[in-house]
């Protein structure tokens, strides 16, 4: 049985997101995407402020959370495991570059180019 991200929205199954934020267009921008990163973040911090914000296993939380908020935006269906390869990838990336640029940026700019048909 598949059930809409709406659905899951409006039955609470989704938390953190309102239906309207939700990316039905599969033009998304570099800047939507490190929004929806921001907003992912800013959830997985407050998910886990009880642990200081650790968690060893971060990007396997932020993919369930992006998938469902990415909805179509990227123009195609992606796993959760490719966001967790794409997270990882962009994290590693950005450390061995020594960028300084927003994280959300660097990682939205990342997983577009990594996504792109």
């Amino acid at each position: 049985m598949r059930v809409s991200v709406a659905h899951m929205c409006r039955y609470g199954r989704l938390v953190g997101c309102l239906e309207s934020e939700l990316m039905p267009d599969p033009q998304i921008s570099t800047d939507q995407l490190a929004a929806l990163l921001k907003k992912t973040g800013d959830a997985h911090h407050a998910a886990y402020e009880v642990t200081d914000g650790t968690d060893p296993e971060w990007a396997s939380w932020y993919s369930g959370h992006l998938q469902a908020l990415l909805g179509d935006g990227l123009g195609r269906p992606i796993t959760r495991s490719e966001i967790v390869h794409l997270l990882c990838k962009a994290q590693m990336e950005q450390a061995a570059d020594g960028s300084e640029e927003a994280w959300t940026s660097y990682y939205a700019k990342l997983i577009l180019s990594e996504t792109e048909s």
